[in-house]
């Protein structure tokens, strides 16, 4: 082996000269290349095997230090590079956790060993560096099951340009519509639709967006458009050559918008009513009524205190509760999200008084709030910028800070420059100094501006996201340039009507539950059944943990008893979030110590389908003396009206001819044993996916 690497050796071009390296920008991409700085191996909060990079090459002086002053020298070898440990271990001559990474005798391996020959330079700190990136294509329609070779070129501060591909980071943002592998090649899949692949380089980003059209002869939208959502959506769809479902019946409608707004079944009586009023403009009535419910507020209030992290644990039970009667009020109140969002971020005032100063105790440290009011309320997480360049973003390290500056009581340092980082907004440019007086105020206006690129289109895009089912931008607090949105005119679309109408949260929602894409039917056509990102149908939604929990009490007719909170009957109304609940727990209930959408638990899992089949306390509500089955037993003689009120009660709809004829026998096989059947019949609509899922 000595022999052939001094015959590799000899075979390379001559030991460059010191001066024609520079760390940064001709070793850092080859680590990120291979994975080597990834937060998977080497970038690791510990290390791995003893050795620490940053994250993607974010701080190049610490990784220097690392590979040429640590371990022992062992890491770079000067007097002989090919045995330097980085190049024997990459190359797998050694055992190495990560596998073979790096192809020995490849121009990447001839690249580090040149430099470790040349004695390692860091180069000149006033050395051209990478200020943008471009992709090419930058877009393109393709068919389905295609390829597409990207090419990505750096833009250097002295305007220079350099095919930097092959060192490029690649990620598609729907990789059911197209993937793309480690060199750049995209290739599409058998699923209409849009996907963004990102390209990132020594901390710039940019995207290819391929769109996928679904072949063969164009779709037919036969359906109506009620406002101008649905021309939004229709139009996005026609390019795909998709047409969306049809509308769902009185019956979907209701118990979707119910559960929606309210987070509760409408009862039998309601349903009956509902299903036999011939008003054609029954359904907007009936969203006008249910805003107006204390139960929208409760809803609607423990979506935002889960955001906003009303926590019992770091405020105490008084605290806490006075935190959260505050949100509670202001969405009972209606009062202007812009308004909401200013009286937050500028609380000040005794805790034990002014609920929304309560924030400020949840977070104590400036760039937790920072951090929170940036992912709340503009949809956008820059906490990863703390200590590294956002991987997928534009975000550096001054954007965090100015941020964080304005929480802060001092001045803001940069630990990695020690240079003071003075209070501005995202995208903005830094001022010369701090603002006077509050700072918090001036970020405030600057949030609620009618122009501001975020917060409109934020709260648009999280509203959306909870009628819907997904986010127009998904995950909902991960705006970036490299998750665009699935439609960008809907979305902006959504966000004038915001602020047109001054912030108001209702009428967003009414605009939206008017709309023909919140009134589709969940069924799909045969252009659509494959579209889960551009809503040419309604989705299956899991409700959340404590709305399932509340439509089995309500459906059986028996409340929960939730120890140390008296008087709560509902799990929604729980403003304590440490109340204990087995089944809350079990179905994804968020511990709120974070403020991303990500803690609420949305999968499925064994123990929920076996806690659902098996459970002694719904057991025990199913056959309770004052449950709705006995109470309808004893009220309903007649079977085929039985089963009509219990397919009312679970599905807020009649039974089918079929079902009840079903229903209808399972009864009369138990005739003196009525109720046990009546039971029995109930607990299979209780487990059936139409009653676990709003749709």
């Amino acid at each position: 082996m000595r022999f052939c690497l001094t015959i590799l050796a000899l075979a390379a071009p001559a030991t460059a000269r010191a001066a024609e390296f520079h760390f940064e920008n001709d070793i850092l991409p080859i680590l990120g290349r291979y994975g080597c700085s990834a937060s998977g191996c080497h970038a690791k909060s510990e290390g791995q095997g003893g050795f620490k990079l940053s994250v993607l090459g974010s701080d190049p002086e610490a990784d220097y230090a690392a590979l040429t002053k640590e371990g022992r020298g062992r890491r770079t070898f000067p007097a002989s590079p090919d045995d330097s440990l980085i190049l024997r271990k990459g190359t797998g001559r050694v055992p190495h956790g990560g596998g073979t990474r790096l192809a020995f005798g490849s121009d990447d391996y001839r690249t580090v060993r040149n430099w470790i020959a040349a004695g390692m330079p860091f180069g000149s700190h006033d050395a051209p560096h990478v200020v943008s990136l471009k992709v090419e294509p930058g877009e393109r329609v393709m068919g389905q099951n295609a390829p597409q070779q990207l090419k990505v070129t750096a833009r250097y501060s002295d305007g220079a340009e350099k095919d930097v591909t092959r060192h490029a980071r690649f990620q598609s943002n729907a990789e059911a519509v197209a993937t793309v592998d480690a060199n750049g090649l995209v290739l599409t899949r058998d699923v209409p639709g849009e996907a963004t692949v990102m390209a990132a380089y020594l901390g710039e980003v940019n995207v290819f967006s391929v769109m996928v059209p679904r072949p063969g002869a164009p779709a037919k939208n036969a359906q109506p458009q009620f406002n101008f959502i649905d021309k939004l959506v229709d139009a996005k769809l026609a390019k795909l050559n998709v047409a969306p479902s049809g509308l769902c019946d009185d019956a979907e409608f209701l118990r979707r918008v119910f559960l929606d707004l309210t987070g509760t079944l409408p009862t039998a009586a309601e349903a009956r009513a509902f299903l036999a009023d011939a008003a054609k403009d029954k359904r907007a009535k009936l969203v006008e009524s249910l805003l107006d419910r204390p139960e929208f507020a409760d809803l609607w209030a423990m979506r935002w205190a889960d955001l906003l992290r009303v926590d019992r644990g770091p405020l105490g039970h008084q605290r806490a509760h006075l935190y959260y009667k505050w949100v509670r009020g202001a969405i009972a109140t209606n009062k202007p999200f812009d308004a909401f969002a200013r009286e937050l971020v500028t609380a000040e005032g005794p805790v034990a008084e002014v609920g929304p100063a309560n924030f400020f105790k949840v977070m104590t440290k400036p760039g937790e709030v920072a951090s929170t009011v940036s992912q709340v309320f503009l949809g956008v997480r820059i906490t990863c910028a703390e200590c590294h360049h956002h991987p997928f973003d534009r975000w550096k390290q001054t954007d965090y800070y100015g941020m964080t500056a304005f929480f802060a009581t001092g001045t803001t340092t940069n630990p990695r420059t020690n240079k003071p980082v003075y209070a501005h907004a995202l995208g903005g440019e830094m001022p010369a100094a701090d603002p006077s007086g509050d700072r918090r105020v001036p970020l405030a206006e600057w949030m609620t501006r009618p122009d501001n690129p975020f917060f409109a289109r934020n709260l648009s895009n999280r509203v959306w996201a909870w009628l819907l089912g997904r986010g127009l931008v998904e995950p909902v607090d991960d705006v970036r340039a490299t998750n665009p949105p699935s439609n960008p005119e809907l979305l902006d679309g959504l966000a004038k009507f915001v602020v047109e109408n001054k912030y108001d949260v209702r009428k967003l929602i009414v605009a939206i539950t008017s709309s023909r894409v919140y009134q589709t039917t969940t069924a799909p056509n045969e252009t659509n059944e494959r579209d889960e990102r551009n809503f040419s149908r309604a989705y299956f939604k899991r409700p959340d943990a404590e709305v399932l929990l509340d439509m089995m009490c309500q459906a059986l007719g028996v409340p929960e008893k939730f120890q140390g909170s008296p008087g709560v009957t509902r799990a929604v109304q729980l403003w304590d979030s440490k109340a204990r609940s087995d089944f809350l727990k079990l179905f994804g209930r968020p511990t709120r110590l974070t403020a991303c959408e990500c803690e609420r638990g949305k999968e499925p899992s064994v123990s929920q389908v076996l806690n659902l089949l098996n459970s002694p306390d719904i057991q025990a509500k199913l056959t309770h003396e004052a449950g709705t089955v006995s109470r309808l037993v004893r009220e309903q003689k007649d079977d085929a009206k039985l089963v009509e009120e219990l397919y009312l009660t679970f599905f807020s709809r009649l039974p089918t001819a079929d079902e009840k004829a079903v229903g209808v026998k399972h009864l009369a096989k138990l005739p003196a044993n009525r109720r046990a059947a009546a039971e029995d019949l109930a607990w299979a609509l209780l487990n059936s996916t139409e009653f676990l899922f709003n749709h």
